[in-house]
């Protein structure tokens, strides 16, 4: 099976020091955690107790023919057996609770930490990889906290409360037993590490099924409108048979372990009820200490059985921390510095570029933008054009600092980006991209996500000026009417139109309009168009635009050709230059 890089680059843990970090999310719930012990150790003593009572009840009760002792003994016995429903009851009750509450907290930290996380990072990690560990991950250690490990402690303790009341009981079959135990951890550790192993696999695998179906479902709409179905089809189907392999791999370790430890153990207990079968015939040993050594044999034997099966899903859960932690402990290249420099106040909306030097960490052999100098002033428009790839949105990004460039600076109001706080510069600016973000919310939450406390009010009031009122009252329950994912319930003017009252409510000091009409109806281009005059008007503006006869009332018009200003001027001067801008115009005009 081929690897691809990703998988290549995922470093592979190689023991349960990988769920220390884990536990660091249990601190908070001492008290929960106090309780879950404590009612755990009662269960498991309680459980231990039993085989006390079955010793008194088989020699005093049977035995004995005393009926007044059996009714005593059995007694004892329900009280025992009450007690440990009870406590049973409680422990499942703490440990659960404390397996979904980290797990929550698990969840908000990685979500969150992931929300920090700079675009560079989404080049060359998937979607749906990010979903998986979230979702499916989280879920694995869920089980681990909330299950696992309660089995794993309780185990524990009847496992070695269950080898003191086999000495007490009989030294020289305790003797035997022991014996046993080196074969048994054996299988355990040597299995334990290729389940581990095992399990990130499988775990790896069930992220591509997720970041493949992720994509797949995105893109519907292209995916039939090639008739691409079969063949996306059997892609998924290669790598869910992928995701299966692994899993078999996993489980085919977990069953000869399984299956190796209940054959030790038993054949274990089948020797002792043979020598202790014997002695109890030659009167060395009674019947109820033949009964209450067999019933802790059986439990010890349960418990390393249990154990076992505990440490192969602790071993998975050791793949699913290793993966969680791997996203936690990435770092974002873009943040605050220790001492953020901070922007003027008013905003002026000044911008300047300083000999830009970029490349785009996904290609760091092609220089997206070089030497690249730019001056705007407050107030002024100014049209970006040039050739797809040229640099355009290049200079979108790092305005709003998604990235820092290699060499050189980009400074708003005076201020280097790289010395201000990334949140602070990105409230001074408002973006209307080709392809606006609609959320699968109301068109109210939708529009208010540029200003998320501003009043009903003003969100009617910035629909209004962005000529989206009108068909937003007309949806099922107006702004309350949910737009579906992704917006798929509107029109591509419609949705433009939403992100321009979404910019409107944000009042942002700089507007970037990056292709903001080039994909819509001449109807729907004219009442957008009519929006961002009324956005654009004493604000500083950058216009991105393919189609020209959108950027003629530009103050400056700016060309750009691979990452490097090749000319500057109005509309008139640029045709009168007969250069690039000229011969776009020229095919666009005449066409």
């Amino acid at each position: 099976m081929t690897q691809n890089a990703r998988d290549i680059d995922r470093p592979k843990g190689k023991n349960l020091a990988e769920l220390k970090p884990i536990f660091e999310f249990i601190k908070p719930y001492k008290k929960q955690v106090f309780l879950a012990l404590l009612f755990l150790l009662l269960a498991a003593s309680t459980t231990l107790a039993l085989g006390r009572g079955i010793q008194y009840l088989v020699d005093n009760g049977f035995a004995g023919g005393n009926s007044a002792l059996l009714t005593q003994a059995l007694g004892a016995l329900g009280i025992i057996i009450v007690v440990n429903a009870i406590s049973t009851a409680f422990r499942f009750y703490f440990v659960s609770w404390i397996g979904e509450r980290v797990n929550a907290d698990i969840r908000e930290a990685v979500f969150s930490h992931v929300l920090s996380l700079s675009p560079g990072f989404f080049e060359t990690t998937k979607t749906g990889e990010i979903l998986s560990r979230i979702t499916a991950d989280t879920t694995v250690l869920e089980s681990m906290i909330g299950s696992s490990v309660s089995i794993a402690l309780r185990n524990a303790f009847i496992m070695v409360g269950g080898l003191v009341m086999l000495a007490i009981t009989s030294l020289k079959l305790t003797g035997m037993i022991l014996l046993v135990v080196p074969l048994v951890i054996g299988p355990i550790v040597f299995f334990g590490r290729r389940v581990r192993q095992f399990s990130r696999e499988s775990q790896d695998r069930v992220a591509d099924i997720g970041a493949y179906a992720d994509e797949a479902l995105h893109g519907i709409r292209t995916v039939q409108a090639f008739s691409h179905e079969d063949q996306d089809r059997a892609h998924f189907k290669k790598e869910v048979e992928r995701s299966f392999q692994a899993a078999r791999r996993r489980i085919s370790q977990r069953a000869v372990l399984t299956g190796i430890v209940i054959l030790l153990v038993f054949a274990a207990i089948g020797s002792v009820l043979w020598i202790g079968g014997n002695d109890v015939v030659q009167g060395r040993m009674s019947v109820g200490e033949l009964s209450a050594f067999l019933f802790y044999s059986v439990l010890v034997a349960g418990s390393v059985g249990a154990l076992s099966e505990v440490m192969t899903s602790l071993q998975r859960a050791a793949g699913a921390a290793e993966r969680l932690m791997e996203l936690l402990a990435t770092e974002a290249d873009i943040k605050a510095p220790q001492n953020p420099i901070a922007l003027t106040d008013p905003a002026r909306g000044e911008i300047e570029f300083k000999d830009v030097t970029f490349f785009y960490p996904s290609r760091p052999g092609h220089v997206a933008l070089k030497n690249l100098s730019l001056h705007i002033q407050p107030g002024e428009q100014i049209a970006i054009v040039g050739p797809s790839g040229a640099g355009k949105t290049t200079l979108y990004q790092l305005l709003l600092r998604f990235y820092d460039p290699k060499s050189g600076k980009v400074l708003l109001d005076g201020v280097d980006l790289m010395s201000a706080d990334p949140r602070k510069i990105r409230d001074q600016l408002g973006i209307v991209s080709q392809e606006p973000v609609i959320f699968a919310t109301s068109a109210l939450e939708n529009i208010r996500y540029g200003k998320p406390d501003a009043s009903d009010a003003q969100v009617r009031a910035a629909a209004a000026a962005a000529h989206a009122l009108e068909f937003i009252e007309k949806l099922p329950q107006g702004f309350d009417s949910n737009l579906g994912e992704r917006g798929v319930l509107l029109s591509g003017g419609q949705k433009q139109r939403i992100a321009i009252a979404r910019a409107i409510l944000r009042d942002p000091v700089v507007l970037l309009l990056d292709e903001a009409t080039s994909a819509l109806d001449a109807e729907s281009e004219r009442l957008v168009q009519q929006a961002l005059e009324r956005l654009m008007k004493d604000r500083t503006t950058l216009v991105i635009a393919h189609r020209l006869a959108t950027v003629k009332k530009a103050d400056r018009i700016i060309v750009i050709s691979d990452g490097e200003i090749i000319d500057s001027g109005t509309h008139n001067e640029l045709i009168k230059q007969r250069g690039l801008y000229a011969q776009l115009a020229e095919l666009q005009f005449a066409a």
